[in-house]
């Protein structure tokens, strides 16, 4: 099998990379800076854990490489405009929005927007950063250099978060997860719940979204879509062309994790649906140290990234998942005590969710 280079080399390569390994894949995570010499990329096939990046000169080498999947989709996802601009032309539910380009025009966006209006840094911004809420008069405090390089959307009174995670093969062939329960805190996502047999009628909704936009751009891979839930269904938030921190518990609560079915989807290996028989909770480690006390609870698997621990910086994940939610829930609750009291909400959230 070729080897796959994957741009970036984060904590999404380093588990694309441990995906290969059972495999007999050969991953590569390289940085953006690496010199070009020193990446086997002339006959791997290119993947990236990253949806924008500056031109080095191992990017401008691979700009012209023809095992680059999806190369030319990544900067048409990355900018929320021209995503935008794909979810209207498909004719998908996402929030109402436009391009925002001068201060001039904010009394024109309360009128057609409403009361709240949430900015978007078009590129870049993530994890809660280059993004404003404003109700009218708030917007004075939005910095000058944002106007003409952000949107503006509708706030949305929404019922909860979900994010259907699926790949497409080279034949066009997509297969799904169940949709993923998430909660974010501060712009950041901080646990997810998945159940075997989601809600009916927004798994078939979501597909139908998902389906519709990775058929239009021949994506090829693993890609998520991010929604609200509202009372007419599904509003698409944000898609993400690539693994995805919501679809994390697939490692240990599916029988083919994302980042193994990203890896068969781009070199056109088999891709059946993953078998998912029980439920799965994911809690985000954001700027906390690791304690090997979580290891006590016979069902948490640790997913340590190896990373400097900062404030509000994702530095691994807890998986759990288990045929018993009794069980499950007891190992949830027995985690409370041995995270920081900021977890306390979330895992009474996931624990709801059971």
């Amino acid at each position: 099998m070729k080897p796959v280079c994957v741009l970036g080399n984060g904590q999404l390569g380093r588990m694309l990379r441990q995906a290969g390994e059972p495999l007999g894949i050969a991953v590569y995570p390289v940085g953006i800076d690496a010199e070009p010499e020193a990446v086997p990329f002339q006959n791997s096939v290119i993947t990236a854990e990253i949806e924008r990046w500056p031109e080095t000169a191992l990017t401008r080498e691979l700009a012209s490489h023809t095992g680059f999947v999806n190369r030319d989709i990544f900067p048409r996802l990355a900018d929320r405009l021209t995503q935008k601009q794909l979810l209207d032309q498909l004719g998908l539910a996402t929030a109402p929005w436009q391009l925002l380009g001068d201060a001039a025009e904010w009394a024109d966006i309360y009128a057609h927007l409403g009361e709240l209006a949430i900015v978007k840094r078009r590129v870049g911004g993530y994890d809660g950063r280059g993004q404003w809420r404003f109700r009218q008069g708030e917007e004075t405090t939005l910095p000058d250099d944002c106007y003409g390089e952000c949107i503006v959307e509708r706030g949305i009174n929404f019922s909860g978060e979900v994010s259907l995670v699926g790949a497409r093969g080279h034949d066009g062939k997509t297969v799904f997860y169940p949709l993923t329960h998430n909660l974010h805190q501060d712009g950041i996502l901080r646990t997810s719940v998945a159940l075997p047999t989601p809600n009916t009628a927004q798994q078939q909704q979501a597909e139908s979204m998902l389906s519709a936009i990775m058929n239009e751009l021949e994506y090829v891979g693993v890609m998520a879509m991010e929604c609200f839930i509202v009372p007419e269904g599904l509003l698409i938030n944000e898609l993400a062309p690539r693994v995805h921190n919501s679809g994390h518990w697939t490692q240990n609560g599916a029988s083919i994790s994302q980042f193994e079915l990203h890896l068969r989807a781009i070199l056109a290996l088999p891709l059946p649906t993953p078998v998912v028989s029980t439920p799965s909770v994911m809690v985000n480690l954001i700027g906390t140290d690791v304690n090997t006390a979580w290891l006590s609870q016979p069902l948490v698997h640790l997913h340590w990234y190896d990373k400097e621990v900062r404030t509000g910086r994702k530095v691994g994940h807890l998986n759990l998942n288990d045929a018993s939610p009794v069980l499950l829930k007891d190992n949830l609750q027995a985690l409370v005590p041995l995270l920081p009291a900021e977890y306390t909400s979330a895992i009474a959230w996931a624990l709801e969710k059971l």
